[in-house]
Formats: structure tokens, C-alpha cells, sequence
């Protein structure tokens, strides 16, 4: 099992950048595939970003491809999300998953996650 605390939200202007962070609980970080989802008021929670366990294999929403970056250290058991380029649009309470995994996986779906983190809201003002 695994514990997840998101940080680094906050309001920052249009194009701007943030780095949010997920550190993980437990000494098996490394077995957990990794996501970020975001969820706007009045909207579903939909897929941002995801991370293999080795960090190998990313894989990204098509509205945050080639601005937004998912990484891992798992020496530290946390997950980053930098953005870049924020837009209006951005605006969300941000949440980090976690998948048990062993096939060096990414999950996309936000059923396919069993851990979840408290969130972090992001707010990109225009």
C-alpha cells in the first residue's frame, strides 16, 4: 500500500510554469506505475499524464502533449508534473495516482489506479 501527498499548486498567470510533486509512502515506490489526473469544477476527472515504473515510458493527454512533463526519482518515492506554458484552461485540482505494477505499464484510465492523493489546486489566471 502505498500513501500519496501532492504539493506545489497555486495560482500563477497565463504562461507561466509550475512543478507539482507527489511523494509516495513505503519502500516499494519503484513497483508503482504512476499518474496525474485533474478534475475542473463541473467536470469529470480526466488523464493528464503517466509514468512506467522504471520512468521508461510517458505518456501524455493530447491538451497538455509537448508542455507538460511527468517524471520520477524513485530514490526520493516522488513523482513531479512540470508545467510549462499554463493556460486558462489549466485550471484544476491536480491529483497524482498509483497502480501496483508489474509489467512496466502505464494506466490511463482513473479506474485503473487504486491510490489516490488529496490534490493540489492549480489556478491559471488570463
Amino acid at each position: 500500500q502505498v500513501q500519496l501527498v501532492e504539493s506545489g499548486g497555486g495560482l500563477v498567470q497565463a504562461g507561466g510554469s509550475l512543478r507539482l510533486s507527489c511523494a509516495a509512502s513505503g519502500r516499494t515506490f519503484s513497483s508503482y506505475a504512476m499518474g496525474w489526473f485533474r478534475q475542473a469544477p463541473g467536470k469529470e476527472r480526466e488523464f493528464v499524464a503517466a509514468i512506467s515504473r522504471g520512468g521508461g515510458r510517458t505518456y501524455y493527454a493530447d491538451s497538455v502533449k509537448g508542455r507538460f512533463t511527468i517524471s520520477r526519482d524513485n530514490a526520493k518515492n516522488t513523482v513531479y508534473l512540470q508545467m510549462n506554458s499554463l493556460k486558462p484552461e489549466d485550471t484544476a485540482i491536480y491529483y497524482c495516482a498509483g497502480q501496483r505494477d508489474y509489467s512496466g505499464n502505464y494506466y490511463v484510465g482513473r479506474y485503473e489506479y487504486a491510490y489516490w492523493g488529496q490534490g493540489t489546486q492549480v489556478t491559471v489566471s488570463s
